[in-house]
């Protein structure tokens, strides 16, 4: 994760909102014959942005448009990406219809705000550029009869950088953004994407998913279970993210899986474990290390300690499995949060991807894994 700079951040746009733009200079291009540079559009809560046009392109029946999207300060892999809008004009009565251009993905998997086969641009840009569609015609007496195409050159590549794979959307990016605007570092994206996750894999029957704080720990879940990409949330850091809605939209069994500092802040509560959000105390860690069987000279050593692999090794070396109190510990923070929608297990991992500990609730057994913690 990028590290957040200091001082005030710059606001930017969605995808959508930048898709919203582009569409309304392509209609406004239809119905006049000319294109609005910059073009202004009103966003859900009441701004009102402008953006200028990177293309401006029209023919018999159609206009293209596009805009560069700004993200501000925030790390979107797609700040600097080119939105466009292509409107065709449709037959008498077929009303608004959107497609997917280059670049756009497809949705090929239920459990989305939008069934399979549609383009993924979701509803509330969806709702956005209808607004514009509608404006427009009512002040210039036209139809709404009319296709949308939204497109982002390099989208296939860039969307290899998100989780569009795992959801089921292939061939691109998602158009999204509920108020058009982006909140540098809010990290609601990456929360977005856990959710959409959970629902995909509760409409395509899935009873066990998993989360993992990184690489190493997903892999070494993956292939304890021999779960397949879908069944694999990307949690990271944001655990409160994902038991929170799995507690309102459960599914029967959710592993948990990390290294040891990363839940070890689990195991004292911390339900976002990024460094800049939350830290380990090590008061607490020593009377973990007490709870396991750790000499008073161990759990001095911990208050003293500068990181938490620090205390897992000095306790390796005492022959103190902490690993397997703070998986308990972790455990009955999730099943807390969790408040009975599912059974929870937590599997602690080292840094070479061995598990090093597991706890939780559920009949594990069922769900066959390939190898014995």
């Amino acid at each position: 994760m990028v590290r957040k700079p200091e001082g005030p951040l710059r606001k930017g746009w969605t995808t959508g909102a930048c898709a919203t733009a582009a569409t309304r200079a392509a209609w406004q291009a239809l119905l006049s014959g000319t294109f609005p540079d910059p073009v202004t559009i009103t966003l859900p809560r009441g701004e009102t942005p402008s953006f200028a046009l990177v293309k401006a392109e029209k023919g018999d029946g159609w206009a293209r448009a596009s805009v560069i999207k700004d993200a501000g300060d925030d790390p979107d892999v797609t700040h600097g990406a080119e939105i466009v809008a292509t409107l065709r004009i449709g037959k008498p009565g077929a009303g608004i219809s959107f497609h997917a251009g280059d670049g756009v993905g497809t949705i090929t998997k239920p459990g989305l705000p939008l069934p399979p086969g549609e383009a993924a641009i979701n509803p509330k840009p969806r709702e956005m550029m209808v607004g514009q569609i509608t404006e427009l015609y009512e002040k210039f007496g036209a139809t709404p009869d009319v296709e949308i195409e939204i497109s982002i050159p390099g989208g296939q590549e860039i969307a290899t950088k998100t989780w569009n794979g795992r959801l089921g959307i292939v061939g691109g990016l998602s158009v999204l953004g509920t108020t058009g605007i982006v909140i540098p570092f809010s990290c609601s994206a990456w929360i977005h994407s856990i959710h959409r996750g959970i629902d995909v894999a509760r409409a395509t029957g899935r009873i066990h998913v998993a989360g993992a704080t990184g690489k190493t720990s997903e892999a070494a879940i993956r292939a304890f279970y021999g779960l397949p990409e879908e069944a694999i949330l990307d949690m990271g850091d944001f655990v409160g993210g994902m038991l929170k809605y799995l507690r309102k939209n459960p599914v029967e069994f959710v592993s948990i899986a990390g290294g040891f500092a990363k839940l070890v802040k689990l195991a004292q509560g911390h339900l976002d474990l990024h460094s800049s959000r939350s830290q380990v105390d090590f008061d607490r860690l020593a009377e973990t290390v007490k709870l396991s069987g750790g000499s008073s000279d161990l759990q001095d050593q911990t208050r003293c300690a500068n990181t938490a692999k620090q205390v897992l090794e000095l306790c390796q070396a005492a022959n103190v499995d902490i690993a397997d109190t703070i998986a308990r510990q972790a455990s009955e923070s999730a099943r807390a949060t969790l408040d009975g929608a599912s059974a929870v297990e937590i599997l602690v991992t080292d840094r070479e991807g061995r598990i090093i500990a597991r706890h939780g609730v559920g009949d594990f057994d069922r769900f066959k894994p390939v190898t014995s913690a």
